[in-house]
This record gives structure tokens, C-alpha cells and sequence, in this order.
């Protein structure tokens, strides 16, 4: 992890993570945290060892990990951002507040792994073809690289 957005979408990863633990252990001792509740208990429990396991595989920066992210988050939030968007639509006077909170996560929930797998897509590239500013400024400019002449010292000595 050499680059400053890697480092940035692992932490807000684990910030979300963290938020998801919060919302998922105040359901079940029925606190209200602004209104945010899991989609399903269960679910939420398996989703967030699948996460743990995901930002692990993130940090190795193997790309099966922002899959397996992309693809959990997608259907776990992907349902109850359509539901809730049809939701506020059809809705009279107005919807309430606790819907628009879990919109918002929603939509987090989906685009955190998208910037996440496009991170670990444009690191691979980087890994194909990787550049060194200590060394290439050396290596890539012919106007650094010696020209041998007659009297150029082959190093052919001869031993007696």
C-alpha cells in the first residue's frame, strides 16, 4: 500500500465497517442512532466477517477482495436503495427522516467498494508497469548513456 488513496479508502473501509457494527449492536438492544437500522440481523452479522475478510484481502491488494466486497455490499445495499428510492418518491407528505439516514448509507455502501475495486484495477496496472523516479530519470534518457570512442578503455589486460 505505496499510494495515499489506497490508504485513504482502507480507512473510510474501516470507518464504515466500524458504523456498521455500531448500527448492527444497537439494533439488537433496540437503541435508536439516528434512525439507522440493518436490512436484516443475520445478514448483517455474515456481511460484516465477509468485510473483515475483504479488507484484508484489500490491504495484500488482491483484487478477488474488492470483488467479493463489491459483490456482498452490492446486494446487501443495492435492494434497499431502490426500496427506499421508490419509497420517498410515492410518499405523500414526505418521507421520514430514518429513510433518508439509510439512503445515505445505502449509497455509501455501494459506492465505497466501487472507488475501492477501481483503486486495486489502477494498481494493477501500476504493478505491470512500474515507475522509479530515483532510477528512471537514468535509464529512460539516451543522453546519460555513454558513447564509447576508439580510445575508450576496453579493460582487455593482459596478465604476465
Amino acid at each position: 500500500m505505496k499510494n495515499f488513496s489506497t490508504w485513504i479508502l482502507v480507512m473510510f473501509m474501516v470507518m464504515f465497517w466500524i458504523l456498521r457494527i455500531i448500527v448492527a449492536i444497537s439494533a439488537q438492544f433496540n437503541w435508536d442512532i439516528a434512525g439507522m437500522v440493518p436490512l436484516n440481523q443475520q445478514m448483517e452479522i455474515i456481511l460484516l466477517f465477509v468485510v473483515l475478510i475483504c479488507l484484508i484481502l484489500v490491504v495484500k491488494r488482491k483484487l478477488v477482495g474488492g470483488l467479493i466486497y463489491l459483490l456482498a455490499y452490492g446486494i446487501y445495499f443495492g435492494v434497499d436503495v431502490a426500496n427506499n428510492i421508490q419509497t420517498i418518491v410515492e410518499a405523500i407528505e414526505g418521507a421520514d427522516v430514518g429513510i433518508y439516514i439509510n439512503l445515505f448509507m445505502s449509497i455509501v455502501g455501494i459506492i465505497l467498494p466501487i472507488a475501492v475495486l477501481l483503486d486495486l484495477i489502477a494498481d494493477k496496472n501500476r504493478k505491470n508497469h512500474p515507475k522509479d523516479k530515483k532510477t528512471d530519470w537514468f535509464y529512460t534518457n539516451e543522453q546519460f548513456d555513454r558513447q564509447l570512442d576508439e580510445r575508450a578503455d576496453k579493460n582487455n589486460y593482459r596478465t604476465l
